[in-house]
Formats: structure tokens, sequence, C-alpha cells
């Protein structure tokens, strides 16, 4: 949620923390709060579509850190947004935030954009690591609050809500915990982390011993994501507070004036009553029902989540709109299996669209995708047509056309769309409530016929790359601009990087070759060398890229996963290697010291163009011709091909002979 300027007025204040060293011990961490602090914090590059193998890189140092101090970490991620739709003017303004603030990005002024796929990184990370972890139904506030408080663990967040919910443990604001500054205790040689906790008791025990049920009324009165009741202003303008004439800040000074006032009664309904009789008469009541419903917000019970970590049952408290879903959607979303997407089109039929770092004055990146999205939805939407085609009178009935709202950038505002759902042939007999059932090879067909390839694409790369160069083949055929040869060597060159770091971290027989290690160093180097200044058109065809490996990892989530979710590769790489490929380097000597490395973009290369027209990167001029020129046109574009474009014969990473095709 988050109260309105209370986390800068509470960390303003000292004397409400206690200091902590965090060692040998459990603690609940909100999930969303970490990764944005993370990707924020550590230097990584935000503008050239994602850093996500240094982000890797640094989620992996960070619970390391936790280990090496006996630190037990709980994740509890947020899920889809809020279905009551009270948050709904306050995701928009957000989104609209977004978008500004990856337009700056792209004109090379500051802007926090947190790249498409970093949440997805995150979560990658979790599951590698095997950290417990767990994904709400819907924002994970106060689910994270209620296992805090019964099992009396502190939460490590930035969410200022956490300010005001009961919890004997406190909350470590992850601004003042230190995990990259492991200290050890003189007393005990225990190693150690070093944090600030932030107590309730503290902040009562300073205003007069304030009553803590007052404080679920301050954050309602005060402003939260959920509520702003305008009323408020009126009781504000007619109340003096002690002492608010010493305080500078306009927001602090209602912050602490409130507190001080609010500490002058026993309990919440004095309090109530004392604010609606400062309201106009015809506003009272209804003010005063607004108020006590709000303040049930913050009232805790117990924790469902307790039991799924403990001995891995289900989420047991299901939403009334989300009780319909069948038990696999609702255990898969909890494992974090099926991306918070997936809860908005099904509960919601609405979306958010991530903007990206791109050429504002083109259409969405996110256009690139729509095809794939217009078939998950249809998988998501449409019921089962035995029981929909014909009424109790036995007359057909038109099947129900679902579509879905899409919030998307259109130059630099927020534009919604209405996007209709697609059931194609293929998908006619697979629903949500039986894919479980449906045949891998079904799912399989589902996803490649979405993607536009056949089985040969998926089958000539190792197993967990075939959904990766499934995407670039559709990424290929489906960006507007077109991308050129550069560009798909760019990518290529980057799923190789991915796979020879991959390779080196693990207990692959191959990491032992010295040549693999070499040529992961040389792409490392390349990778870290001093960045190009951002171009808007090459990035805006990389997230191009980006977006359509978002939506076809999140239509093989939906069906089990008939092909191995691939490690998300680096945007920024991509970016490095376009700018060597366009000044003077070549695949082949980027990859010269490994023959590995280059076999594997040999295959990948001749797996994704293998579809592709002949002429698709050098079109021809149209004009009429006989069939016998179209026969001799066809046989020298087979024999005489551009250098530059690296598909000469006596280069090994040509593309397909164009013969063979």
């Amino acid at each position: 949620m988050g109260i309105h300027g209370l986390w800068s007025y509470v960390s303003s204040n000292s004397e409400f923390f206690s200091d902590l060293k965090l060692s040998h011990m459990k603690i609940i961490i909100d999930g969303n709060s970490l990764y944005h602090r993370l990707y924020f914090t550590s230097g990584i590059n935000q503008q050239h579509g994602g850093e996500y193998d240094v982000f890797a890189d640094v989620v992996h140092r960070f619970f390391d850190a936790l280990f090496v101090c006996n630190v037990e970490p709980y994740v509890v991620l947020d899920g889809g947004c809020d279905y009551t739709n009270k948050k709904f003017e306050t995701l928009k303004q957000r989104a609209q935030e977004r978008i500004r603030a990856a337009h700056c990005s792209s004109r090379g002024s500051h802007g926090c954009v947190l790249p498409l796929l970093a949440r997805d990184v995150f979560v990658q990370v979790l599951s590698r690591l095997q950290i417990p972890f767990v994904q709400c139904l819907s924002e994970a506030d106060w689910e994270i609050a209620c296992l805090a408080s019964q099992w009396a663990y502190p939460v490590l967040t930035m969410d200022s809500d956490f300010c005001i919910f009961d919890l004997s443990a406190g909350f470590c604001p992850l601004v003042n915990f230190d995990w990259n500054r492991i200290k050890k205790c003189k007393q005990t040689s225990q190693l150690y982390i070093p944090a600030k906790c932030f107590l309730l008791d503290k902040l009562c025990m300073h205003f007069d011993k304030l009553n803590k049920d007052l404080l679920p009324l301050f954050a309602v009165m005060i402003g939260n994501d959920y509520i702003n009741i305008n009323a408020m202003d009126t009781f504000f303008s007619r109340v003096t507070f002690p002492g608010s004439s010493n305080l500078r800040r306009d927001t602090h000074a209602r912050i602490h004036g409130l507190l001080h006032w609010l500490s002058t009664f026993g309990n919440p309904k004095e309090a109530i009553e004392k604010v609606v009789e400062c309201l106009h008469e015809r506003d009272r009541n209804a003010v005063r029902e607004c108020l006590c419903l709000s303040m049930k917000e913050y009232k805790l019970s117990a924790s469902q989540l307790a039991d799924y970590f403990t001995s891995g049952a289900s989420l047991s408290s299901v939403p009334r709109v989300m009780d319909v879903l069948p038990p696999w959607v609702l255990k898969a979303l909890g494992k974090a299996e099926l991306a918070p997407f997936i809860i908005d089109v099904l509960v919601l039929q609405r979306v958010f669209l991530i903007p990206q770092v791109e050429n504002s004055r083109l259409s969405s990146s996110h256009m690139c995708s729509l095809p794939i999205r217009q078939v998950l939805y249809g998988l998501l939407l449409h019921a089962k047509r035995q029981s929909s085609s014909v009424s109790s009178e036995g007359v057909a009935i038109k099947d129900k056309v679902h579509q879905v709202e899409e919030f998307s950038r259109q130059d630099v505002a927020l534009k919604k769309s209405l996007i209709q759902a697609v059931v194609p042939d293929s998908t006619e007999s697979v629903f949500l409530e039986n894919i479980v059932t449906v045949p891998a090879s079904v799912c399989r067909q589902v996803l490649l016929e979405t993607l536009g390839v056949t089985s040969s694409v998926a089958k000539a790369v190792p197993s967990h790359l075939s959904l990766a160069a499934s995407v670039t083949s559709y990424w290929l055929t489906h960006s507007n601009p077109k991308p050129s040869l550069l560009h798909l060597q760019a990518v290529l060159l980057g799923i190789v990087y991915g796979e020879l770091r991959r390779i080196t971290k693990t207990a692959d027989p191959a990491a032992s070759r010295e040549d693999v290690k070499t040529t992961c160093w040389a792409l490392q180097k390349l990778h870290r060398m001093p960045r190009w200044s951002l171009d808007v058109d090459v990035a805006h065809i990389f997230s191009q890229w980006q977006t359509s490996l978002q939506m076809s990892l999140y239509l093989n989530q939906v069906l089990r996963c008939p092909l191995q979710e691939p490690e998300i590769q680096c945007g920024t790489f991509m970016h490095q290697v376009f700018q060597e490929l366009n000044s003077k380097a070549t695949p082949r000597s980027l990859l010269s010291g490994s023959a590995l490395a280059s076999r594997l973009y040999e295959n990948l290369l001749t797996a994704v163009t293998s579809e592709l027209p002949l002429d698709f990167f050098h079109p021809k001029k149209r004009g009429k011709k006989s069939a016998a020129q179209k026969k001799d046109s066809k046989s020298k574009m087979s024999k005489n091909v551009s250098t530059k474009s690296l598909h000469n014969t006596d280069n090994r990473f040509a593309l397909l002979s164009l013969d063979e095709d």
C-alpha cells in the first residue's frame, strides 16, 4: 500500500529505531521491495534493456550474505493487482509515471526504469537457490504482516504500511540493511548483518504512549494508495495541531501534528467522532463509515502463509472472485509458476503493459507480442464450448467474445485499448480447466503455432534454448521496424553468451574446457566495456524481442511448460555487441576461440532463419518477372550474397545454405 509521506518522516527520527545484528535468525522479506531495491541501488544499467546477468549475480550475493550469517529468509511476492479496484486510479497514475521515466531515460535523462524481465529473473534465482518463497494472489503487504505477527520475525521491506502494523519484532528498512558489509561480533565471533529495526512501541512512547489501535485511523486520515478522503482536507483546515508551526515541511507537519492530536484520545471511536464533528453535517455519516471500513485493512489475522511454508499446504484463503479458478491454477500461482499478469487477465480482464526504454515516437514495442497475448487471453478466458454452445431450447448460441483492457504507451501517454481474445483451431479442445490433462505434445503444438514456427526450429538447438530460438524466429517476422541481420546476430550472440555463462557456473562437463572459459571471459570483457550512448531505434527493436520473450514465457507457463523455460538473457550485452558488429567485429571473430560456442551459434542461426524467405534481409525491388527470371534470381541469390551480411560461403557463421533452403 504505502502511506503518503510517512517513510520520509519516520526515517528522519532515529529514536523510532533500534540497532539490530542479524545473525542466526529468520526473516520475512517483501520480495517486490527487495528486487526493486537491489536493481536500483547496485549500479545496474537501466537504459539498455536490462543488465540481467549482473542483476542475477547481485541477487545471488544478497542471499549468500544471509546464508553466511545463518539468516533464514522467507520471501513473499505480490500477486495480481487489487481486485477491489480501490487502487485503480493509483495504478494508472504510476503507469503514466513509468512511461514518462522511460521516455526521459531514452533521451539521456535520469529516470528509474525497472527493465521488463527483472522480476522474472528474480524468481528464477529464487528457484535456483531453493529459497522458500510464495506468490500471493493479490498484494502481499497484509499477508506479510500476518505472517510476521504470527511468527514474531522481523520484516525486510521499504513499505511504510509496516509502520502501522503491530509487529512485535518490527521491520527492517532495506535502506538501512547493510547486507554487503558483514561484520563479526567480538564477543561471539558470529558474523552478522548490521541493520536498523523500526519498533512501533518506540513511536507510541514518543507520542505520549499513543494507543496503537489509533494508528490505522491515522493511516486512513493521512491517505494511502487505497483511499484519499477529500473531506479530510476540511478537517485539517479546521484543526490546529500543537507544535506544528515548528516543522518546516507541510507533509511532516501534518503527520507530526496528527499523531500528537490522536494521542489525546483513548480509542478510535472517540477520535472518529471528534473528526466528523469538524465536517459538514451532510458528510459525517459517509466519512464515519468510510473511516471505520478502511481501518479494517490493517486488522491482522492468522496467516495462511505459515502452513504454506511449513507443510506445503495450498493457499487456503482465496478471494471470492478467484474461487472459481481450477485448483491447479491456484497452486501454480502460489508457487509463482504463473505470473501476476495471468491473475490480472483471469480476475480483472485488465492488464498494464510495462513501458520500456525505446523510441517513444513509434508504436509501443508491446505491439510486437500482441498476437501472442491474444492467444493467451483466449486460452485463459474462453469457456468449454460443449457446455455453452446450445441453449436449453436447443438453439445454437454464439460464443461469447472475450476482451481484455490493455493499458499501454501511446507516444508518452497512457492509453487504454480493448483487445479481443483469439481462440485458434489448435486450442479448440484446450481449456484452462483441462490443460493439466492435455498431452504435452498438443500444448507444444499450440505454443509453436502461436509463434509461427515448426517443431524443427525447436529441435535444432538444445532443449533449454528451444523457446528462445522460437521466440527469435517470431520476433524477426513480427517486429516493426524490421530487424536487420546485425540485430539478429546480436540477439543470437546474447543467447550464446548466456549459455557460456550458464556452463561455467554449473557442473556442466564443458565447464572445464579452457576454450569455453576463455571465450566467455572475452565476451564478458566486451560486456563490461564503456557503453555506447543509447540508440533508441536499436533499443526499440530489442525491446520488441524482450516483450515477445516475456509473453511467450507466460503462454508457455499456462500450457504447463511444454518447452523448457530458458534463463533470461542480458539485454545490455545485445546492445553492446550490436555496436561492435556495426563497427568492426563479426560473430566469427567474437567466437573464434571456442568450437562449442561457434557450433551453438551456427545451430541457432540455422534454426531461426530456416523458414525465412530467401531475400528476408535483402529484399529485392518488386516488379513483374517471368518464371525463368524468378528461377534465375533465386539461383543468383543463393550464390551471390554480401560478405557484409556474412552469408559468404567461406564464413562458418553463414545462414543455412540457400540451396538447401
